[in-house]
């Protein structure tokens, strides 16, 4: 079965930096696009970073464009979030999802809390 299990998740101040690590199994990753969710209370879930499975290609929420860096390491079926210059706004759970034709699956959710 597929499985996404998520790590790196804490309490950062404003300003700071943190990195998400999704560790994918049961599936081929490499074929696989793979993107981070997040959502705050009282808000929709939404995109926040996505990396195709063929050319890697990324694609970013306006929000957070220019400070997140999404990645993957197929050797190691990782994906990686790197958080930067982190605002209070990006308080939420974030969530790794993987993704094609037949499936959309989810991992358990990490909590960010950017708060001074």
């Amino acid at each position: 079965q597929v499985q996404l299990v998520e790590s790196g998740g804490g309490l950062v101040q404003p300003g700071g930096s943190l990195r998400l690590s999704c560790v994918a199994s049961g599936f081929t990753f490499s074929r696989w696009t793979m993107s981070w969710y997040r959502q705050a209370p009282g808000k929709e879930r939404e995109l926040v970073a996505q990396i195709t499975s063929d050319d890697r290609s990324t694609t970013y929420a306006t929000s957070v464009k220019g400070r997140f860096t999404i990645s993957r390491d197929n050797a190691k079926n990782t994906v990686y979030l790197q958080m930067n210059s982190l605002k209070p706004e990006d308080t939420a759970v974030y969530y790794c999802n993987a993704r094609n034709f037949f499936y959309n699956s989810w991992g358990q959710g990490t909590q960010v809390t950017v708060s001074s």
